[in-house]
């Protein structure tokens, strides 16, 4: 009996060890690791203007880069942009090597089942890119032929949930990044290039190139940014900072600095 009792108390105190332990991993030191390290890591593909691009100086900027270098200083931290393959971009932020995903990152269902979302921050759409000379206006007018979008993005996502477009396509070319995309439109590679109608309506406004945009779109989206699934502490902080920002009048400022018109959605 006195072993069996033995035996008994050997398995709860075991049983409390584990619980203990799991309940240590399962604490969230996101918000004061990044503190205590000092500076905000923010993954990004560095050729989607106007949130995220290299301009004529080879810096990166953009409405996502100045939202987040603001969050950075009233965090107290040092900030960094990290440009990823964008293909990898859930990889890159597993491994640690960023903090976050802030570069017109759309807000899925299967996103938020595997990654800690702040609130929607813009407001998007996927659309499709034409040449002017093209003269298609509607997505039916792309029957059988050959549209270009950026690898890993939710362009791609649009497309697979739009069966009925999807299959009156010829072929369907992936590309490292719109920029390369909308060059290849350009010259006649593609015929028309799906992306972010918030990424498109810049191009289209600051480069001057004879591109329009087809007024039928795929999808109605909004952008958040993603941090690992645990890190539900340094996401609601980030969260509040913006908010913050909105009700400053920081955010305002800076999405009429970018768009021309203040597009935001925080706080709303």
């Amino acid at each position: 009996m006195k072993k069996t009792v033995l035996t008994v108390l050997a398995i709860v105190a075991m049983i409390s060890v584990v619980a203990g332990c799991k309940k240590k991993s399962a604490q969230d030191n996101s918000l004061n690791d990044l503190l205590a390290r000092g500076e905000f890591v923010l993954g990004l593909d560095d050729s989607f203007p106007p949130l995220g691009f290299r301009d004529d100086n080879n810096e990166i900027v953009g409405y996502d880069i100045d939202l987040a270098k603001e969050v950075a200083k009233r965090l107290g931290v040092n900030f960094r942009a990290q440009p990823i393959s964008w293909d990898a971009k859930e990889q890159e932020l597993a491994t640690g090597n960023i903090d976050c995903i802030w570069n017109g990152l759309t807000i899925t269902p299967e996103r938020l089942e595997a990654l800690s979302f702040t609130k929607p921050y813009l407001d998007n759409e996927q659309a499709v890119v034409v040449t002017q000379a093209s003269g298609y206006t509607t997505l039916a007018e792309l029957a059988g032929k050959t549209i270009g979008l950026q690898a890993g993005s939710s362009a791609a996502d649009a497309v697979e949930a739009s069966p009925e477009f999807k299959a009156s396509l010829n072929s369907i070319t992936e590309f490292k990044d719109n920029v390369t995309a909308l060059n290849d439109l350009e010259i006649g590679g593609v015929d028309g290039v799906v992306m972010d109608s918030v990424v498109a309506n810049y191009v289209i406004k600051t480069t001057g190139k004879p591109f329009t945009i087809i007024h039928d779109t795929l999808a109605s989206e909004q952008y958040g940014v993603a941090f690992r699934k645990g890190d539900v502490k340094l996401s609601e902080k980030v969260q509040a900072v913006l908010e913050e920002m909105e009700a400053d009048g920081t955010v305002a400022e800076l999405s009429r600095k970018w768009f021309g018109a203040n597009i935001s959605v925080i706080g709303k």
